[in-house]
């Protein structure tokens, strides 16, 4: 569907399309001598090729150096030795007009010996500092980069230039007030702090066609202390970015009255009819701010009403209205209605539309389907022309996409036909329809497509739930499903009455394995699912989007919003209501760089911390070392970090153990975080802390990582042994130095775990504590609980499969494994559950053939009840080894993951289970899978006694003796 941005540019630009060959060069990865070529080529005029090496130089090539430079001394010497005579052909004026992290460094290359920088840091020194373009100073009322190398590079091209002060620009608001145009928004340049009105102004300028006289709207700077929350760097104050500007559409229409009468003297002259014409301004907005000036384009509509603003008919048939560019620029449009749509109706396999042309008598002409020319019918009446446009319904339902209608009379420009006064129209033919709409600009768009549900009202509720009605004509089962961009998903079952519907989803308690969660921060995108498994987008109708409530709605500490972003998208936005000293990189910097350091200076407390996976679960190791300190009665203070709401960890209560222990619940990225990081005696996790995070002397830091390592991490991954070592590499060894225990689940764990993390601190080899429900004589209990939450039958089969991520193929949510097949096969009384991993795409599992296991809390649990394990690379195949059931690896990719990834062990010869490398094997082995775990009865002992031996239902009790 047509959203209302203007159509890209046409192509046929000389510069453009060498710019497109260039940068397709660089992000294919091809050698610099195919790209030097192409920089070299010639063909341009001397305006073209300025132009062209401004663009190369400022963009493809620039990244190109960057990457050459973090790559190490024979990277930067090959960069260097084919870009220097290049550069060299270079107008001055140019390289003096790039930005100023381009301009100096190819300064240093052009002035200096290829072997000083090749060997030498200065482009490293250059490069990392430029990465934050708020490093600015100044000096006698100019601007001037802070960037090093300042012995060896000439001061003055440090000297920032247009090309580096380009506004900082968002519009938050674009009304009517009064007769007159209000937008509100934020601009500042980045680097140069807005504390007050003084030396701080803005204005919004229109720029129409050439010679029209510009348009200043009143502007004046407003307090907009968000702008500071949400800039990008840190240690800037932009409160007073904000502004409003005003405009009065009397200083448009003299202006296109100006215009009309010039352009309308030019038609007279070639004896053709004057045409009511549409005249477009583009807003820029003008910064003077601390000695600096900077001019930049009004960009960035906030997501939602601001995306699609209204106008206002000033007169009859004449509109101006704010609208927005493929590139996100604003434009105001003051637009005549020179056709108008007044009815569509089918006839048999017409759909005829009924178009009116005001002040036109027309007898011949045709319309047009954005490409396609279509016959129509002219007939003047009184006041101008009816227009009948007959589109073959046939030929509608065979196009993939949409269309604007255009009338073009015989002899005058072509006509957007807009919609008026007409309502929108939706014919549904089978199980297709199409449909009749207006865009964010009221003009026609005609489109046929699956039908589609509508929403028309959605009404919150105090408690954060929100019902969606709407009409979708059908009578099976069908479920809303709303969708992260996580790949988490959640599905409610509409309520369908003929062609309405009604949906009621529970934004702050959604249902999840029999506990309620909040939706987590982010965007969900909606759909409906049909019982066939197909996806039909949800829409917003238009008529209604007046009245959407976009506002946020505050519960538990959560704001929920449903927006309707590209016009008619519907959105549901979750965000943690957070204070404003702990918002954006300034808030940031003043947790990590003040407020904790002054925290670590304090005295410690007999508190422990527990965070599991970032604090985005309750489970594991992690989970077991806690529940046992509660079950002992230990009642020091135990603080768990939870991240955007994603568990509540229970007291000693709910888990059965006395009333009396009560966890402190501390939000992820909080102040609190960082004060009980700083001041807790001891630290429990089974990942990276933070890397703010610095271990002090007296606290106790306790790692019980979250598997034992089958596929190479840490230092054996190839990337960490590249010179100069990655930012990640650092990262890994400040993180492991403030490790006081690194807890092992087996012996030979030990030395793959030190190697690959650099660590040389004590090791315990207790085993790993979340295993020990596996072991455990009592675990018949736990696994009927686990059953009954996960709503399958106690005599039922579970087949649980999971997989782990592939670095080269993240996105793919595709199972290899064929369910229906599966089911086929081997009968009623088996169950599949898919458990994907967090770092892949979610899996795409068709509905009735398998349980989506990916959000279930815990992974013990599920190896607790599950009678066959299908895996592949991941480390749960240690951890099931506890059980002692059946395991069958799926390796379909063994060669290329070994390649890419690299194992610590050669499954080949160590697997407790068969290497299958098609669904269809790992469904017989499924089919005959007691002789199978017979047939592998001695290799399973074995990996048991070499990779879990002391899985054996104590590990918990050994760490907590030894630690607490």
């Amino acid at each position: 569907m047509a959203t209302g941005v203007s159509p890209a540019r046409a192509s046929g630009d000389a510069v453009v399309e060498r710019l497109r060959t260039v940068q397709d060069l660089c992000d294919r990865g091809e050698p610099l001598s195919l790209i030097m070529d192409a920089l070299l080529a010639g063909g341009l005029t001397p305006a073209e090729r300025r132009r062209f090496d401004a663009e190369v130089l400022a963009g493809p090539l620039g990244f190109r150096m960057d990457v050459a430079v973090k790559r190490g001394a024979a990277r930067r010497r090959e960069f260097l030795t084919a870009v220097r005579p290049y550069l060299a052909g270079v107008d001055p004026k140019v390289k003096l007009e790039l930005p100023v992290a381009r301009r100096l460094a190819f300064h240093l290359i052009e002035n200096h010996g290829i072997d000083e920088l090749a060997e030498g840091d200065a482009l490293s020194k250059l490069v990392t500092a430029a990465a934050e373009p708020s490093r600015r100073i100044r000096k006698s009322m100019r601007w001037y980069a802070d960037l090093p190398l300042r012995d060896q590079i000439p001061e003055p091209l440090y000297r920032l230039r247009a090309a580096d002060l380009i506004p900082v620009t968002q519009v938050e608001d674009i009304s009517w007030e009064g007769g007159r145009l209000r937008i509100t928004g934020h601009a500042y340049l980045a680097g140069l702090s807005v504390r007050s009105r003084r030396f701080n102004r803005a204005t919004v300028v229109l720029r129409g066609p050439r010679w029209l006289p510009p348009i200043r709207l009143r502007t004046r700077r407003i307090h907009h202390p968000e702008a500071t929350h949400g800039a990008r760097e840190a240690g800037c104050n932009y409160d007073w970015s904000g502004f409003t500007a005003e405009l009065s559409p009397s200083a448009l229409r003299w202006r296109a009255a100006l215009r009309a009468v010039v352009r309308g003297g030019k038609r007279l002259l070639r004896r053709r009819a004057t045409v009511r014409d549409t005249t477009t301004w583009r807003a820029e907005i003008v910064i003077w701010s601390r000695g600096a000036r900077a001019v930049g384009l009004l960009r960035g509509p906030s997501s939602g009403r601001t995306e699609r603003p209204s106008g206002m008919e000033t007169r009859p048939r004449w509109w101006i209205r704010p609208v927005w560019t493929s590139d996100r620029a604003l434009q105001v449009v003051l637009q005549p209605t020179r056709a108008e749509l007044t009815g569509v109706r089918l006839d048999g396999e017409r759909l005829e539309l009924k178009v009116f042309l005001p002040e036109k008598k027309v007898v011949k002409g045709h319309a047009r389907l954005d490409g396609h020319r279509i016959a129509a019918d002219f007939t003047p009446a009184e006041g101008g022309t009816e227009v009948v446009v007959p589109l073959a319904v046939s030929s509608l339902l065979s196009e993939r996409d949409g269309g604007r209608l255009w009338i073009e009379p015989k002899g005058d420009p072509a006509a957007p036909v807009m919609l008026g006064g007409a309502r929108e129209s939706r014919t549904v033919i089978g199980a297709r329809e199409i449909t009749v709409l207006g865009d964010r600009r009221d003009r026609v768009v005609i489109s046929a497509h699956r039908v589609r549900p509508v929403v028309s009202a959605a009404t919150w509720e105090q408690d954060g739930s929100l019902t969606l009605e709407g009409s979708y004509p059908g009578s099976d089962r069908a479920e809303l499903t709303i969708r992260h961009r996580s790949g988490l998903m959640y599905a409610t079952e509409l309520e369908r009455d003929d062609s309405r519907f009604t949906v009621r989803l529970t934004s702050a308690a959604m249902p999840r394995f029999g506990e309620t969660v909040p939706l987590g921060s982010g965007n969900w995108s909606m759909a409906v699912r049909e019982a066939s498994g197909e996806i039909v987008p949800v829409r917003m109708e238009h008529e209604a989007l007046g009245a959407l409530d976009e506002s946020p709605k505050a519960v538990d500490g959560r704001e929920y919003r449903l927006i309707s972003t590209r016009f008619d998208v519907p959105v549901l936005a979750v965000a943690e209501v957070r204070p404003d000293d702990e918002k954006g990189p300034g808030g940031l910097h003043v947790l990590q760089r003040t407020f904790y350091p002054a925290e670590r200076t304090r005295g410690l407390t007999d508190a422990t911390v527990y965070v599991a996976y970032d604090g985005r679960q309750y489970e594991g190791n992690v989970r077991a070392i806690y529940e046992e300190r509660v079950r002992r009665g230990d009642d020091r203070e135990h603080i768990w970090i939870v991240k955007d709401g994603a568990f509540t960890p229970p007291g000693s209560r709910e888990l059965g153990f006395g009333p009396d222990i009560r966890p402190t619940v501390v939000r992820a990225g909080s102040r609190e975080h960082y004060a009980v990081l700083a001041r807790s005696r001891y630290v429990v996790t089974n990942g990276f802390l933070p890397p703010w995070f610095r271990a002090r002397e007296d606290q106790t830091v306790v790692q019980t990582w979250h598997g034992s390592p089958l596929k190479r991490m840490g230092n054996d991954l190839p990337h960490m042994s590249r010179d100069p070592k990655p930012p990640a590499w650092h990262r890994q060894a400040v993180e492991v130095r403030g490790w006081d225990l690194l807890v092992a689940q087996s012996p030979w764990a030990v030395p793959v775990l030190r190697k690959a993390f650099g660590y040389q601190g004590e090791v315990l080899e207790s085993g790993y504590p979340r295993n020990d429900v596996l072991a455990s004589p009592d675990r018949d209990e736990p696994a009927a609980r686990v059953r009954a939450r996960l709503g399958v039958a106690e005599d039922a089969r579970l087949v649980l499969y999971a997989p782990t991520f592939r670095d080269y193929d993240r996105k793919n949510a595709s199972l290899k494994l064929d369910l229906a097949e599966a089911h086929r096969v081997l009968g009623p009384g088996h169950e599949f559950l898919i458990r994907g991993h967090s770092m892949q795409a979610a899996p795409n599992i068709p509905r009735g053939l398998g349980r989506d296991v990916t959000t279930y809390p815990d992974m013990a649990d599920l190896l607790l009840v599950a009678d066959v394990l299908i895996t592949d690379y991941s480390s749960v195949m240690f951890d099931f080894a506890a059980t002692g059931r059946p395991m069958v690896f799926f390796t379909y990719d063994l060669q290329r993951y070994s390649a890419k990834r690299g194992l610590y062990l050669d499954l080949a010869a160590e697997a407790p289970g068969p290497l299958l490398s098609t669904g269809a094997e790992v469904i017989e082995a499924l089919r005959t899978i007691d002789e199978v775990a017979a047939a592998h009865a001695d290799r399973y002992e074995h990996f048991r006694r070499v990779y879990a031996p002391r899985d054996d239902g104590k590990a918990t009790a050994r760490l907590v003796d030894h630690v607490f």
